[in-house]
């Protein structure tokens, strides 16, 4: 009796983490064959924009697992066609190996989600679940996790420790346009995207028309930071008609300001080194700040933007000495846009279309206090801001 291991998804695309992970299942599991199979159409979820057609996957996939002499890609899904059903999928294959041990092989964040699946009971007898999870993964939610999956369904899960790269095939999108995804795939798949402009590569996206710029940079945010950032863009064109910016250049900053922030702090770290950046000490311990920098760049190399433009991003997290007006304007207007709620924020709002350097200060200040009341330290940057502020002359 074999055992094989099945490895289903989207593939889009097929990334190094995939690989690392499928090798860890095919060692623990003793796998003599492992299948990868990649879904034609998902049932829950839409694909994402730019995503290639499905015969343009598969080809990907075929490129990035060359070397796995226990792997090989299935097409089952793809004589099928229409929405992929794990169960489906499972029941040609045991007809296919009915006398062979079928292990179904996921992420935890796949497992999480099996209730939801179709038909997760009959999967059950179909094939054994295992799952690979990070070392540090906490061993007493596993414990509990398995023992009511196997009340569930009769079989408890085989959970499998292990450090194969952490990174999901929407990051490897994101960097694909913003740089850096070379690291995260195979030579041959990264040369097939390029030299065919696959995920949007071939797109210049260089001083684009608003609307535009504006959809560019949104698909590279997660959901949820959608509506801070168009609330942004549009306080800062409203602030720049006030004080004197220009608001096309206002409006672009803001919806340029978090475009990297989707990514991890080891994600920006990697962002930095491809782009060849060196920051300090402070920046580097603390990576929920990088994104100002990587976005700063982005903006600039990406987006063609106009180096105004990309200093006003640089400097929205801390702040510098003797900002200009429209630095000055994204910071504020990154902090009190009307998503923003926090003890305050109406004060700053209020006074943001009065006096902007006083708006300005005190959102230094509430910050100052936040991090004080944390036991965090403040930023060089920020400090000299104040210091600016209160006496106009750079902190020695």
């Amino acid at each position: 009796m074999a055992k094989i291991g099945i490895y289903g998804g989207t593939f889009n695309p097929p990334h190094l983490g995939h690989i690392l992970a499928a090798r860890e299942f095919q060692r623990a599991l003793e796998l003599d064959l492992l299948l990868f199979v990649p879904t034609y159409l998902p049932p829950h979820k839409k694909l994402p924009p730019d995503t290639p057609d499905a015969q343009t996957r598969l080809d990907l996939l075929r490129l990035a697992t060359e070397n796995l002499a226990f792997a090989r890609v299935d097409e089952v899904e793809f004589h099928r066609q229409g929405e992929s059903y794990t169960v489906e999928t499972l029941r040609t294959l045991k007809a296919r190996y009915p006398h062979d041990q079928l292990y179904l092989c996921m992420g935890t964040d796949m497992l999480l989600s099996f209730d939801g699946w179709y038909q997760p009971q009959e999967i059950c007898s179909l094939a054994q679940v295992a799952m690979a999870h990070r070392t540090d993964a906490d061993e007493g939610a596993l414990a509990d996790y398995a023992h009511s999956f196997g009340k569930r369904y009769g079989k408890k899960p085989i959970f499998i420790p292990n450090d194969f790269v952490e990174v999901s095939s929407t990051t490897v999108r994101r960097l694909l346009i913003l740089g850096g995804a070379e690291d995260e795939l195979t030579l041959p798949v990264y040369q097939k995207i390029m030299a065919d402009g696959l995920y949007g590569t071939g797109r210049d996206r260089r001083g684009l028309p608003f609307e535009l710029l504006k959809a560019e940079s949104l698909a590279l945010h997660n959901e949820g930071r959608v509506r801070h950032v168009i609330g942004c863009s549009e306080t800062a064109a409203a602030l720049a008609k006030v004080h004197g910016a220009d608001p096309e250049d206002a409006a672009r900053a803001g919806i340029l300001h978090d475009v990297t922030k989707a990514l991890s702090g080891a994600e920006q770290l990697h962002l930095l080194k491809t782009y060849g950046m060196i920051v300090d000490d402070f920046l580097k311990t603390h990576t929920k700040l990088l994104h100002a920098p990587t976005a700063a760049e982005a903006a600039r190399r990406v987006f063609g933007e106009n180096e105004a433009v990309c200093s006003a991003i640089r400097w929205h997290t801390s702040g510098r000495a003797n900002m200009s007006t429209l630095e000055k304007i994204i910071y504020v207007a990154d902090y009190m846009e009307p998503n923003r709620d926090f003890p305050g924020v109406e004060e700053l709002r209020a006074l943001a279309y009065r006096d902007l350097d006083a708006a300005l200060l005190l959102g230094l200040e509430i910050t100052r206090e936040h991090l004080k009341s944390q036991g965090a330290p403040m930023g060089r940057d920020s400090l000299e801001a104040i210091a600016f502020l209160k006496t106009g002359k750079e902190a020695t």
